[in-house]
């Protein structure tokens, strides 16, 4: 296991370096920038606007004014004045619109136009969500460029990213863009691949939240690139941006599942569990509202998409906390998984809620980011299974060593009673004890047999041994009793004891549960011990009584007046 472990971080590592190094070549670079870039001003459009009376009128446009201060609606947006011969592709970036006119205006006065509408957008879509449309070379030189915008949502802007390019230019973007997008396609397909087959012999729920973060990933990657245009050339390019918003919506609710079921149980108790369940109902919520309502409503359910995504951004805070307090093993791997996808999506929401202006490599950044935390996440997975192996494995040895000990109880390999209180009495500062009971063990027995009863006591002592520090002492000290002996300091969390026997593998998938009192106080002498005793024992009975599978707790006697 840890051999194929290795070579499972191996194999991420090299497709990682890989990757970086395909996304540094120097065509990718300016694989979205391809061209020479167009100033634009911006003009809200009124009946009666002709072009050839708007390219002399350049006084009527707004050249300073940001384009999201607009609102949504119709206008005409002007391009700085360019001379251009030869054959050109006008690109623009891909955004929420229902029509877009593209009038060129030649140095002989002529006047070229090409419409393009929801459908028509996505067959002119290029790789890095560029629309480009191209102008045929003329015996005068290209002078300025017009664009009247209908339906403008103006979500992010009106006219984004204008360039003109020359067909090779093109040519070449498209290239390099497809082998970016192919690198991380790739990437994910593998990850996806190799987590779910290792999800079927392993059962880690973590895994499978995973594998649908990358579906989502890889799904998104295709629309947002453009290449679902390829694959769709008659979907309307509205439609494909509701696509964008779904599959990272959905990411997103995976990726919070993912980290729910990545941590141990105790990280995401109480409040922070419910909290998270809210934030994913929410987000769902949010994408079928966008998949399903008119566009007129886009803008307001944008906003509703950002404030999911800063709600979800906000509680990796409380995560990060909780995991330090409970002193988790894996919060240092999602810390490092997850700390440039956080950083990103915070620009990428200040875009969406107009802090910052429009970029095409910020408009691009979720593909990196989610690289790097996909690469990451496999990592912690790999390194998780490592110590959930590393657990196994010191459990047998343990066990098998136990066995081999005077004082060990030879059924469950825990100290008998004797040897419990010879190593308990005595430590030094305030200890914890925990008594616990199975529930109904009678019936445990009557049901399947004292095999599977002695069974089921070994599986609980082995349940025992996974939930406590190295610091506690556990001893069977009766039939189907057990006690926990720690120090105040390394306390051990008795909810967390229950759930997983919950859902520990029983004989015949027996379901069974148990009952705890707990009780605090010194160990330096005998006397001290059958205070705990008593206290924890009252406790358990207490736990019993208000219908078991519960924790009781208690102070010894005497130990406010102490």
């Amino acid at each position: 296991m840890i051999r194929g472990l290795f070579f499972n971080w191996l194999a991420v590592l090299v497709t990682a370096v890989a990757f970086v190094t395909l996304g540094a070549m120097p065509a990718t670079a300016q694989a979205g920038l391809a061209g020479r870039p167009v100033s634009v001003c911006v003009a809200r459009a009124t009946p009666g606007m002709e072009p050839r009376a708007l390219f002399a009128r350049s006084a009527l446009f707004d050249c300073v004014t940001p384009q999201t201060r607009f609102g949504s609606g119709d206008y005409w947006v002007l391009s700085a004045p360019v001379k251009v011969s030869g054959p050109a592709d006008i690109r623009i970036g891909s955004l929420w619109q229902e029509r877009v006119t593209l009038h060129a205006l030649y140095a002989d006065g002529a006047i070229v136009s090409t419409v393009t509408d929801g459908r028509s957008a996505s067959r002119h879509l290029q790789l890095g969500a560029i629309i480009e449309r191209g102008l045929p070379a003329r015996s005068a030189p290209l002078v300025r460029l017009l664009w009247h915008v209908e339906g403008a949502a103006n979500l992010r802007g009106i006219v984004n990213g204008a360039r003109i390019a020359t067909p090779a230019e093109s040519a070449d973007a498209n290239l390099a863009m497809g082998s970016f997008y192919a690198g991380f396609a790739g990437l994910c397909i593998a990850l996806f691949v190799y987590n779910l087959a290792l999800w079927g012999a392993l059962r880690h729920r973590f895994q499978l939240a995973y594998c649908g973060m990358l579906f989502g990933l890889l799904i998104y990657a295709t629309s947002s690139s453009g290449a679902l245009a390829w694959f769709w050339p008659t979907i309307v390019n509205n439609d494909r941006l509701r696509i964008n918003y779904g599959t990272l919506g959905l990411a997103a609710v995976a990726a919070m599942l993912f980290a729910r079921s990545f941590f141990e149980p105790r990280v995401f108790v109480g409040w922070l569990s419910r909290v998270c369940n809210i934030l994913c109902i929410v987000m769902l919520a949010t994408v079928v509202m966008i998949a399903t309502l008119p566009s007129r409503q886009i803008a307001l359910f944008d906003y509703f998409f950002s404030f999911a995504f800063i709600a979800q951004l906000a509680v990796v805070v409380p995560i990060l906390w909780r995991g330090w307090r409970a002193r988790s093993n894996y919060l240092w791997m999602f810390a490092i998984a997850w700390a440039s996808p956080i950083v990103l999506a915070c620009f990428r929401v200040a875009n969406s809620l107009h802090v910052i202006g429009w970029s095409f490599w910020l408009d691009n950044s979720t593909i990196l980011t989610m690289t790097m935390e996909a690469l990451f996440s496999s990592l912690a997975i790999a390194y998780r299974i490592r110590l959930l192996s590393r657990e196994r494995d010191e459990a047998r040895e343990q066990e098998i060593a136990a066995r081999l000990l005077a004082d060990t109880d030879p059924l469950t390999g825990l100290f008998n009673r004797r040897a419990f209180l010879r190593h308990a009495i005595g430590r030094e500062g305030d200890q914890i004890l925990l008594v616990a009971d199975i529930d109904h063990f009678k019936r445990v027995n009557e049901t399947i047999g004292h095999d599977g009863g002695d069974e089921v006591l070994r599986v609980f002592a082995r349940t025992l041994r996974q939930s406590v520090p190295p610091e506690a002492l556990i001893a069977r000290i009766g039939g189907e009793e057990f006690a926990i002996v720690t120090p105040v300091g390394h306390a051990v969390e008795p909810e967390d004891i229950l759930a997983r026997l919950r859902a520990a593998r029983m004989p015949y998938d027996l379901s069974v549960t148990a009952s705890i009192g707990t009780c605090t106080g010194p160990l330096l002498k005998e006397t001290d011990w059958k205070a705990l005793y008593r206290g924890a024992d009252r406790a358990l009975f207490e736990a019993k009584a208000a219908g078991r599978d519960r924790v009781r707790g208690a102070i010894a006697q005497g130990r406010i007046a102490a």
